[in-house]
C-alpha cells in the first residue's frame, strides 16, 4: 500500500479526527489519504488550521476527537509558525505534519534551495517543538508512535512531521512496517508526589494563617470537575489564572478571582495578602507575577508544583518549595486531606472582594454613542449559558476587559493563548472550538485589530456555517498600543488607528459580503442590549453571527500594574497590589480598619 494511506490509518488509530489543512503541491499524497478517514477542515491560511487545532484539541470535546494539521511545504510551514510558536509556549498538544519535496531534491544546506518551494522546516520550528524530524524514509509504527508520544508525553507540545512527497507516494508493506506492534497509548513521565509529601504540604498548610491556592491550566478540567464541591470543604480561597478561568465556577464561594498585572483588583490585593500561596500548574511567568517578580507575595512563602523542573528553578519568583509532581495528582489528594481552620481568613478575603468591586468609576464614563466594555461584558457574562464555550481572544483591551470582567459559569469552557499574546488568534480559535463541539455555542471577543488579521477565515466560518456568535469591538483599531502610545509618549500615535494609517474595514460592509448576519451594539441604541428582541433572536439563532460593539476610541483600561521610565531609559514596574488608578483615600481606609479587625 502507499505510505501515506498507511500514515492516515495509522493516525485514526490513535484517535485523530479531524485535520485542518491548506491544500498544497507537497502534500497531494497526505491529502488524498487523510480525505478518506478524517473531517477535513480547509481554511484559507495556514496560520489559521494550526490555532484551530489547537484550541480543538484544548477544549476537550466530549467524544475525545482529536485534530491535526496538514500543510504544504515552504509558505505552508512558515506560515504556520505563530501557531506553533503559540502552543508551545502554553504547552498544548498541536500535531503538524508537513510536506516537503522529494529526496533527491533536497539542498541539505548546502545551497539555500533547491527544490522548488522548498526551505528547511525542521531547522525553523525544532526550537518551538518538543520534536521536529525530516522522514527521509518511511518509519515503522512503534517510532511513529514515539514521535507523536513526544508531544504528549510529560510537557506537552507540538512535534512536527515533515515528509518528502516521495515518501509520502512510496509503496511499502504493511506487515514488515507494523511488524505486530500494538499502539501503546501515551504514559505520563511526570513523578506522582508521595504520600509524605503530600502530608508536609497539608500540614504546611494548617499551620498558615493566609493561605491560597492558585489554579493554573495544567490542572486539568476533568481534575477540577471532580472536587469542585470539594473546594469548599478543603476551606481555603482559590483564585486561578487566565488559563485556568474556566476551573472554578465565578459564584463559587471559595473563588477569589484571576490575579495578574491586569487582573482583577481585589485578587491581587488578596494574593500579595497572604502567607501561603500553592500554585498548582502554573509556570509564574510575569504576567502572573508582575514584573516585579521580587515582590511576589512579599509577605509570605510559594509553594509551586509544576511538570517542568525547568519552571520551578528558573529563579523568578523566588520559590520556598518546588514540587516536581503531577499537579493533577497532588492535588486531588491533597483535597482529601484536612487542612486546618481558615474561617476567618475567608471572611476577610469576601470582605475585600465586596470592598473592591471589578467596574470601577473611571473605566465607564464614556461619550455619548458608545457602550462601555466593562459594562457589555458584564451583562454578556451573564448572557452565557453553562454550555457555551468561551474565545476570549488573545491580547489587546477586549482580552483585557474579557479576562478582568467575564464571570464564568460552571461547565463553561474559556479558552485563550496569552504567551505568545498574537493578535489574530480569536476567530481561528473559536474556529476550532466550534468543531469540537458542534451542538454548543461558542462565543468570541475580539478587538477590531487582532480580528483584522485573521479576518479571512470568516469565510470558513460562513461556508460550514459555524455556530460562533462574534463580538467585535469597533474602536477604531489598536486599543492596547493606542493607549501606551498615549501615556508614555504624549499621544504621538503611529499606526495605531485609521487616522494614523492603520487600514481597517467597515465591518457592516464585510460581513454582508459573507451573508453574516450583522448587529450593532451601542449606548444610544442598546443601553441594555441583551433585552433587545433583535439582540436575543441572533444570539439563540444556530450558526454565525457579528455583533459589533462601539467603544469608545478614547476608552482607557484599568486598573492595570503601570511601569514607569526611569532615568537609565530602563522600566520599572509596580508590584501586584498597588495597580493604577490608586484606591480612594477612604476606601484604604476602610481595609485598614477591615484588617485590623481581622
Amino acid at each position: 500500500m502507499k505510505y501515506s494511506d498507511l500514515l492516515a490509518e495509522w493516525l485514526k488509530e490513535m484517535g485523530y479526527t479531524h485535520c485542518f489543512y491548506v491544500a498544497g503541491g507537497n502534500i497531494m499524497h497526505l491529502l488524498a489519504s487523510c480525505n478518506k478517514h478524517f473531517h477535513m477542515m480547509s481554511v484559507i491560511h495556514e496560520v489559521a488550521a494550526g490555532i484551530a487545532a489547537e484550541y480543538f484539541n484544548e477544549s476537550n470535546p466530549a467524544s475525545n476527537a482529536k485534530a491535526f494539521v496538514l500543510v504544504t511545504a515552504g509558505p505552508g510551514l512558515t506560515n504556520l509558525v505563530t501557531a506553533i510558536a503559540g502552543a508551545y509556549l502554553e504547552s498544548r498538544e498541536l500535531l503538524v505534519i508537513g510536506g516537503q519535496v522529494k529526496t533527491a531534491d533536497l539542498s541539505h544546506g548546502i545551497v539555500r534551495q533547491r527544490g522548488i518551494q522548498e526551505i528547511h522546516g525542521v531547522n525553523i520550528v525544532q526550537s518551538i517543538c518538543c520534536l521536529a524530524e525530516l522522514m527521509k524514509e518511511p518509519v515503522e509504527l512503534s517510532r511513529f508512535q514515539c514521535m507523536l508520544n513526544a508531544g504528549t508525553n510529560g510537557r506537552k507540545g507540538p512535534v512536527f512531521l515533515e515528509i518528502p512527497i516521495d515518501i509520502q507516494g512510496r509503496p511499502v508493506i504493511r506487515a514488515e512496517l507494523e511488524q505486530n506492534v500494538e499502539y501503546v497509548p501515551t504514559t505520563s513521565t511526570i513523578p506522582i508526589a508521595t504520600e509524605t509529601l503530600i502530608e508536609q504540604l497539608a500540614q504546611k498548610i494548617r499551620a498558615a494563617q493566609r493561605p491560597i491556592l492558585l489554579i493554573g491550566g495544567g490542572v486539568s478540567r476533568a481534575t477540577t470537575t471532580q472536587i469542585h464541591d470539594q473546594f469548599s470543604a478543603m476551606g481555603l480561597p482559590v483564585m486561578t489564572t487566565w488559563n485556568g478561568a474556566d476551573r472554578l465556577a465565578a459564584d463559587h464561594p471559595n473563588y477569589f478571582g484571576r490575579p495578574n498585572t491586569w487582573g482583577q483588583r481585589y485578587a491581587n490585593f488578596l494574593l500579595q495578602e497572604s502567607d501561603l500561596l500553592i500554585a498548582f500548574g502554573t509556570r509564574l511567568g510575569m504576567q502572573q507575577t508582575g514584573f516585579n517578580w521580587q515582590q511576589f507575595v512579599p509577605n509570605g512563602e510559594v509553594v509551586q508544583i509544576d511538570c517542568d523542573p525547568a519552571e520551578l528553578t528558573k529563579g523568578h519568583p523566588a520559590i520556598a518549595w518546588p514540587i516536581h509532581a503531577d499537579a493533577n495528582a497532588l492535588l486531588l489528594t491533597l483535597s482529601r486531606k484536612p487542612l486546618g481552620e481558615h474561617g476567618n481568613w475567608l471572611a476577610y478575603c469576601r470582605q475585600i472582594k465586596a470592598v473592591l468591586p471589578l467596574i470601577e468609576a473611571n473605566t465607564t464614563a464614556i461619550s455619548e454613542g458608545y457602550i462601555s466594555p466593562y459594562v457589555f461584558v458584564e451583562e454578556l457574562s451573564q448572557l452565557c449559558t453553562s454550555d457555551d464555550i468561551i474565545i476570549p481572544c488573545s491580547s489587546g483591551g477586549a482580552f483585557t476587559v474579557m479576562m478582568q470582567m467575564f464571570a464564568q459559569k460552571r461547565g463553561q469552557k474559556i479558552i485563550t493563548n496569552k504567551g505568545l499574546a498574537s493578535m489574530g488568534y480569536g476567530l481561528s480559535g473559536a474556529i476550532g472550538a466550534a468543531l469540537a463541539h458542534p451542538d454548543q455555542r461558542t462565543i468570541l471577543v475580539e478587538g477590531d485589530g487582532g480580528f483584522a488579521q485573521n479576518l479571512q477565515e470568516i469565510g470558513t466560518v460562513a461556508i460550514n456555517q459555524l455556530n460562533i456568535k462574534i463580538f467585535i469591538f469597533d474602536d477604531n483599531g489598536y486599543a492596547s498600543i493606542r493607549m501606551t502610545q498615549k501615556n508614555y509618549f504624549g499621544g504621538d500615535y503611529i499606526g495605531c488607528d485609521i487616522k494614523s494609517g492603520l487600514g481597517l474595514p467597515d465591518w457592516e460592509q464585510l460581513f454582508k459580503a459573507y451573508q453574516v448576519p450583522t448587529m450593532r451594539i451601542n449606548k444610544g441604541k442598546n443601553k441594555e442590549f441583551g433585552q433587545q428582541m433583535e439582540f436575543t433572536k441572533l444570539f439563540n439563532t444556530k450558526g454565525p453571527v457579528a455583533f459589533l460593539v462601539s467603544i469608545d476610541p478614547e476608552q482607557t483600561y484599568f486598573p492595570k500594574i503601570t511601569s514607569r521610565v526611569t532615568a537609565s531609559g530602563t522600566m520599572e514596574s509596580n508590584p501586584l497590589h498597588q495597580m493604577s488608578p490608586g484606591l480612594p483615600e477612604t476606601t484604604l481606609q476602610h481595609i485598614a480598619m477591615l484588617r485590623e479587625q481581622w
